[in-house]
This record gives C-alpha cells, sequence and structure tokens, in this order.
C-alpha cells in the first residue's frame, strides 16, 4: 500500500526517460512510480492536487540559513537613501537597547544608495556609548564607530569605520558568539522562508569562519535544529577553511591540514551533512572588493584578495588533499585565475577526478577562463538574482567590454561546465522561479539586458536548479528529479513555467512543498 498518491497534476519530472506524468506514488518518503504503475495501487491517502503543476524541489546550493534567520530579525537600514533617515534609525535601535555596554547590530546597509560611506565619527553622534556594527548588504564589510575602534588592534585597516573583508572578522571576533538555541531559531526561520519559495534542500555557505561563521561550535546548532524539529529541509553544511588545521596523520595519508578527527565532505545523512569546504579568495562587487585582472570603471583599484595568492593556494591545495570538496569563492576574474591555478597544482599532485569542485559565484569570468572550467572538470554556482536586482550597478561598473562576461549562462552550457543556480541569500532575493526567469531572459528590474548572449533555454534554467543543483552536492542518487527510488521532494505551483511568458515566471505562486513526501510549506502570500 502506498502512503501517498498524487494525482491529478502535470509531473514535470526532469527524467527525460519519463518528462511528464499525471500521478506519482509516495511510499516511507520515497517515489515509488509514476502513472500506471501506481494508478492502481491503494493509498492511505489520495491528494487531488487539481490540475497544478510538479516540479522536483528546488535545490540551492549557496545560502547563509543563519545570516538569514538574524537578518529578519534585526533593525535594518535597507531602502534608506539619505544619511540623515540611516542615522535616525541607527539612533531608533541604539535607544531600544538599554545595556550601556551591549553591542547594537544594524543590517541593510549599502553605500551605493546613499553616495557615499558613512563615517565613525557620524555614528558616533548617534550611538550613546554603545558598540555598533552596521554590516553591509554584501557581508564582506561593515560599518563601526569609535567605540568598536577603540578596542581592535592598532594594525587593523579601516576607511573611516569601514572595515572590509578580514578587517570585518576582527570586529565580528570581539562579540560573544550566538548560542546554539539562538542559532538554531536563526536557522529555523531561514529555514521556513525557504520552503514557501519551494527550496526543498540547500547547502549553508561556511560556517565556522570569520567572515560568515557565528560561534566555533556552529555545526552543534545545525544539529539542535534537526534534533529539536527546527529543520524542516534538507541542508549540507560547508566548513570554513579557516577551521583547518596541521594534524599528525600518517604519512601515506597525505593530509597536511583537516578538521578535527578528518572530518570531511559527506559526512551526514540526508537531513544534515557536511558538504564542501568553503574558501574565500576575494570579496564582492557592492563592496567593490571582488578581485578584477584591471581596474573597476571609475575607480583607481582592482578590488583585493583575501591573502597572499600563495597562502590562498595552499588552502585549496591542502583541502584537496585532505580529501574535501572544494567550494571556492571567487567572485572576481583575478581571483577566479588563483583559484583555478591552484585547484590545476592540486589535482596534478593528487589527480580527483570525481572530487566536483566548484567556483562559488564565478561572477565576472574572461572568454579564457571557460576552457580551463572545463577541463578541471569544476561547477559554476551563480547567482542570477544579483544580476536581477544590482545588474544595473555591475554593468556600470564593469563597463561595456566586460558586462557580458556577468555571471554567465550560456558560455558555462557550451563550454560543458555544470551550471548551477543558487542565491546567496540573504544577499538578495533567495526565490528560484525569478532567478530562473533571469536566466532566460537575462533582463534586470530596470529592463536593462545584460549579457544577452548568455541567455539559455528553460529546461537550462529549471535543471540549473534541481539536477545539476543536486549534482554540485553530490545529492544526484537520492534529488533533482521526479524518479522512482529518490526522495519524496517536490514544490507545487500555480501555473506550468512552460505556459507562461518568460516575464511571468518570477510570479508563478509556489502553492506547497513537499519533503518526504509529506507537505511542510505553503504559500504566504
Amino acid at each position: 500500500m502506498l502512503c501517498t498518491r498524487l494525482t491529478n497534476a502535470r509531473f514535470r519530472t526532469m527524467d527525460p526517460d519519463h518528462p511528464v506524468a499525471h500521478d506519482l506514488g509516495i511510499w516511507r518518503g520515497r517515489i515509488v512510480g509514476l502513472d500506471e504503475a501506481v494508478t492502481s495501487l491503494p493509498a492511505r491517502e489520495v491528494i487531488d492536487l487539481r490540475g497544478a503543476t510538479v516540479l522536483p524541489g528546488f535545490i540551492d546550493p549557496h545560502v547563509h540559513l543563519a545570516w538569514t534567520g538574524f537578518k529578519q530579525k534585526t533593525p535594518s537600514v535597507a531602502g534608506r537613501t539619505r544619511i540623515d533617515d540611516v542615522l535616525a534609525t541607527v539612533e531608533e535601535a541604539v535607544t531600544r537597547n538599554s545595556s550601556p555596554g551591549a553591542w547594537v547590530s544594524i543590517v541593510g546597509y549599502d553605500q551605493r544608495a546613499l553616495g557615499r560611506h558613512l563615517t565613525a565619527a557620524e555614528l558616533d553622534r548617534v550611538s550613546h556609548g554603545r558598540k555598533l556594527l552596521v554590516t553591509h548588504d554584501s557581508g564582506h564589510g561593515c560599518l563601526v564607530n569609535s567605540a568598536v575602534l577603540d578596542l581592535l588592534p592598532a594594525d587593523i585597516p579601516h576607511e573611516s569605520g569601514f572595515l572590509a573583508e578580514g578587517a570585518m572578522g576582527a570586529a565580528r571576533a570581539l562579540r560573544l558568539p550566538y548560542s546554539q538555541r539562538e542559532l538554531a531559531e536563526a536557522i529555523a526561520r531561514a529555514a521556513r522562508t525557504c520552503l514557501a519559495e519551494g527550496v526543498t534542500a540547500c547547502a549553508e555557505a561556511g560556517i565556522g569562519g570569520a567572515l560568515f561563521g557565528h560561534s566555533p561550535v556552529e555545526l552543534g546548532a545545525y544539529q539542535l535544529a534537526h534534533e529539536s524539529g527546527l529543520l524542516p529541509l534538507r541542508v549540507q553544511v560547508m566548513v570554513s577553511a579557516d577551521r583547518l588545521h596541521p594534524v599528525a596523520a600518517h604519512e601515506a595519508d597525505g593530509i597536511p591540514r583537516a578538521l578535527d578527527l578528518g572530518l570531511r565532505t559527506g559526512f551526514g545523512d540526508d537531513r544534515l551533512c557536511v558538504g564542501a569546504l568553503k574558501i574565500y579568495t576575494d570579496g564582492g562587487m557592492m563592496a567593490r572588493t571582488a578581485a578584477l585582472s584591471s581596474p573597476y570603471k571609475g575607480l583607481d583599484h582592482m578590488g583585493e584578495l583575501q591573502d597572499d595568492p600563495e597562502a590562498l593556494a595552499d588552502t585549496i591545495v591542502d583541502g584537496h588533499l585532505a580529501g574535501w570538496q572544494l567550494a571556492v569563492h571567487a567572485i572576481g576574474d583575478r581571483a577566479a585565475d588563483v583559484a583555478l591555478d591552484a585547484l590545476e597544482r592540486a589535482q596534478r599532485l593528487r589527480p580527483r577526478p570525481g572530487a566536483r569542485h566548484r567556483i562559488e559565484h564565478a561572477g565576472l569570468i574572461r572568454p579564457d577562463q571557460l576552457p580551463r572550467f572545463a577541463r578541471l572538470g569544476i561547477g559554476a554556482v551563480v547567482q542570477p538574482n544579483f544580476l536581477r536586482y544590482f545588474g544595473d550597478d555591475y554593468a556600470a561598473i564593469m563597463g561595456e567590454e566586460r558586462a557580458p562576461w556577468l555571471y554567465r549562462g550560456k558560455a558555462f552550457l557550451d563550454h560543458g561546465i555544470p551550471l548551477v543556480g543558487s542565491s546567496d541569500r540573504p544577499v538578495t532575493d533567495g526565490s528560484p522561479l525569478r532567478a530562473i526567469q533571469f536566466m532566460v531572459e537575462r533582463t534586470s528590474e530596470s529592463g536593462q539586458v545584460i549579457g544577452p548572449d548568455e541567455g539559455i533555454t528553460l529546461d537550462e534554467a529549471l535543471r540549473a536548479y534541481t539536477v545539476t543543483g543536486a549534482f554540485a552536492c553530490h545529492w544526484e542518487n537520492s534529488l533533482g528529479s521526479l524518479t522512482p527510488g529518490k526522495l519524496a521532494d517536490l514544490v507545487v505551483l500555480g501555473d506550468d513555467p512552460w505556459r507562461v511568458e518568460t516575464s511571468r515566471i518570477g510570479d508563478i505562486e509556489v502553492v506547497a512543498t513537499y519533503v518526504d513526501g509529506r507537505e511542510t510549506g505553503k504559500s504566504t502570500s
């Protein structure tokens, strides 16, 4: 007997052997058959989906769940375009905090909306002695006041209170870490948002590190969320390379640095597991810290690498030697050069053709870099919504020649490079459907078409959020398509993406999501 049979729907399976179905049977959380294989079987529950379109649950291989959850509950200056309005919001948040020695956190900061960065002196006027940390929306910088600057070592660089990249990590390290319970609750808030957008599995992009980590025992927070029933979707956690340290392993293992006990990619189960090792090589375009091979248009600098190129390469090589899948953050083309050189060296030292190393973001990739991606078997984990929402700005700072190279689509596919869609939430909108729409039409919110030659088909865009997303996370045997034997994770849509205008795909309603064959998320609209 089936546990559940879903009927009267248009199942778009993403499986070429059975691309469309009308019935789907579920037993103990797995798909056991389609159409005639299940229509005559008894079922404890039969659910009539009334002609809805059903897809495999979307997979988002690059998110920041804890950060998303905390951001949802933190005072924000997002949308403010006047400095006085930002300062008034900050002062209001300070006033609500009654503890004189407490930290006050603010999110939503973006100097582009203001025309310049605020300064520590301006924050001092409204902080009333509290320690202020105002996080840049990119996650690659923060603004602090003098009360924080006074606590930092004198050699920490800053620009009138704005700290970028590693310097930001020094400021964040001054605060006590969040408790595991606080983290678990933040993760749960973000997970519910993911489900409402049809995401049933995701990869947390870097725990335990200086830039985006929240606690030295952060993995325990995910375990707590799982044990407490607060983790309603599948999560793979990437571990920040900051956590690697020298180990005295047997010389035959060839492992110079590792996590304690040799923990690496693959540990865990189908609900919570350890994924890739996250390695940062540069910053971000919003903060103008992505490392480019020539200057930003209108600026006199080329961004910055997170460390000396040789040190970055050593970390990449050591992670590879320790058996990790690697997720190398590289947004600018200069950072991509560093990553590609190191990955090539690593594979030469110890060939691992099935490692599935990834470049996270791949924001600006030159034509000459594409064959190297393909030759090394590296996937590109891109964020299409960056260009949907920030594309006008990104195109302007790249200039006419480089703008078509931003967050490529078709060029990756033409070179046989796995193209993986993701969000990087909460940096911007996490909706897969809106990202899929952009991948097809390459149009920003203002209507500007950015890199039109990089547009791909709807089938290819949907594969980037299902089949290829599963492949990038080593989940292809259990997720990514509605195939018998795989886990019953799916999303029910209010319309069929193949039957609406491209410009309407992003507005399709997510009616419900199913994880393990059970409905776990409904639209909040």
